[in-house]
């Protein structure tokens, strides 16, 4: 059933980003646009979620008058050390998001105003527990860019109208919404332009029911998980998706994850906070996770789900150091230097848990490519890992029209098969992509937790079935689709040719006989 206020509230959210975007229309490039959206979003959430935990612990103590943002800076000076401890930072008052915004539009120097406070509420993280989550937070917010507009007063124009439209949207406090509205004003942002900015955005963009299918493949009988981890963890919407799945506070210990691009690192620790994860729950790094793995110290994790890049260049081989890494020396070879997608695949296996579930999109050609490549996938099917193969429908992902597929793992498999199920027709078409409904989802999700057969649709291969096939594991070896051809009847066929054959004689020999008369 679809909650009604719940739509209303996000129909209102989505009406006011666009609100922005069209007052912003032609001054800011789009996917630019959106880290400053973004990063709006984020002083405005943070500023409201000190002040409603001072505010809140005041008013427990009986001072029910009391507002932070009318507290005299000198005065919450003296709070900093304990709220850096407890929150994680620290804003002054005077730099809240809602005392800005009403000195904004007559700050003749907004932008250096704002750079000074994000300098402040990233400094004020420093030497504490979350300093490594804040640090360089804003640097894509560039308050002296060009993009924002040739000259300083035209910066601060847009800069003005930025604030006020965030300040503008219905976010109510988080305790009171029915809808998670600073996580959902960023879910739709990241969608509106991943659609349309090609592959710079939409590279690290995965759609939200892919992200449902994936979590919920990797968390089938549970209704809780210890710790989640995305080894190419993007702007972090993948992690996120559990709670959305399982419910608040089903993820015991944390969120892990790491991303190589600092733009969307950024973009992901944003995320975490906007969706109320607190600095001591998540743990998300910058840095190449292939060649430096950030989470040694944190593995093995209960939950892996990821959308790796497909087919990127690596090192590989030309390392003699990967060989001998824990993570990759059991398959006895290295993926492709031109390709890398099975070194995610066995990194993921390595920092799975004994009890987890792995959920990972892959591009088709690993599935049944020679070499190297069906070296691992024999490692692979000889030590049972791989749980299950799907198929899904082409078009589903912004920027790339390639039908993936999903492989599921597992360290304790109750049996030796592995599923294969043929999903690409599981979808509707919405615009240039298509989607998952929930219906989709909810069938894929069935079959795969019942292991049943159904015609067409998924096949139980044993191992010697695998082995016979040389190890191939794309869905079309084993899953035979449905023919949908018209069937013909020759005999009909044939009789109806004989016909048309013998009106054509008729036919010429009306036309000769009405020459012949001419003529005559």
């Amino acid at each position: 059933m679809i909650d009604t206020k719940k739509e209303q509230e996000r129909d209102e959210l989505h009406r006011a980003i666009w609100a922005i975007a069209d007052e912003l229309r032609g001054a800011v490039d789009g996917w630019d646009f959106k880290n400053y959206v973004l990063g709006t979003m984020f002083y405005r959430y943070i500023s409201e979620n000190l002040c409603n935990y001072v505010n809140g612990g005041e008013s427990e103590a009986g001072n029910t008058d009391f507002d932070y943002a009318k507290m005299a800076d000198e005065e919450a000076e003296e709070a900093r050390e304990s709220l850096v401890q407890e929150k994680g930072f620290f804003i002054l008052p005077s730099e809240l998001f809602c005392n800005l915004k009403v000195r904004a539009v007559n700050d003749e120097n907004l932008n250096e105003t704002l750079e000074r406070v994000f300098r402040h509420i990233e400094e004020s993280a420093k030497g504490s527990e979350a300093e490594n989550d804040f640090a360089g937070l804003f640097d894509d917010f560039d308050v002296n860019s060009n993009k924002l507009g040739s000259t300083v007063a035209r910066r601060n124009e847009n800069l003005v109208k930025l604030i006020n439209g965030v300040g503008l949207m219905n976010l109510g406090e988080v305790k009171d919404h029915s809808i998670d509205a600073f996580g959902d004003a960023y879910e739709y942002l990241m969608s509106m332009y991943a659609s349309n900015a090609g592959k710079s955005g939409g590279e690290f963009y995965t759609p939200a029911d892919v992200s449902e299918l994936l979590t919920r493949l990797g968390t089938i009988g549970k209704t809780e998980i210890n710790k989640v981890y995305d080894p190419a963890c993007g702007s972090g919407s993948l992690l996120l998706k559990v709670e959305n799945v399982l419910g608040k506070n089903a993820v015991r210990n944390g969120y892990y994850g790491q991303e190589i691009n600092i733009t969307t690192y950024n973009l992901c620790r944003i995320n975490m906070f906007l969706h109320d994860v607190g600095f001591d729950k998540f743990n998300v790094a910058c840095e190449n996770t292939l060649t430096h793995p950030q989470h040694w110290d944190d593995e093995p994790f209960e939950l892996i789900v990821s959308n790796p890049p497909y087919s990127i260049k690596w090192p590989g081989d030309e390392n003699p150091l990967l060989i001998n890494d824990p993570r990759f020396a059991p398959a006895g070879v290295l993926a492709p230097k031109s390709k890398a997608d099975l070194a995610f695949i066995m990194h993921s296996l390595s920092w799975l848990a004994s009890n987890g579930t792995a959920a990972i999109v892959c591009f088709p050609g690993i599935m049944y490519r020679g070499g190297a490549e069906q070296k691992i996938r024999k490692y692979l099917v000889d030590n049972n890992f791989v749980d299950c193969v799907i198929q899904l429908p082409s078009n589903l992902f912004f920027g790339t029209s390639i039908a993936t597929c999903i492989m599921v793992m597992k360290k304790s498999k109750s049996d030796n098969k592995t599923l294969f199920v043929d999903a690409s027709k599981e979808c509707i078409k919405v615009t240039n992509n298509n989607k998952l409904t929930p219906m989709n989802i909810e069938r894929i999700v069935d079959i795969f937790a019942c292991r049943e057969e159904v015609k067409h649709f998924s096949h139980l291969a044993s191992y010697d079935e695998i082995t016979e096939n040389d190890y191939n594991l794309s869905v079309s070896t084993y899953v035979e689709a449905e023919d949908t051809r018209e069937k013909i009847d020759i005999m009909k066929l044939n009789a109806e040719i004989e016909e048309i054959v013998m009106r054509e004689n008729e036919l010429r020999e009306a036309i000769r006989n009405i020459i012949e008369e001419i003529e005559g």
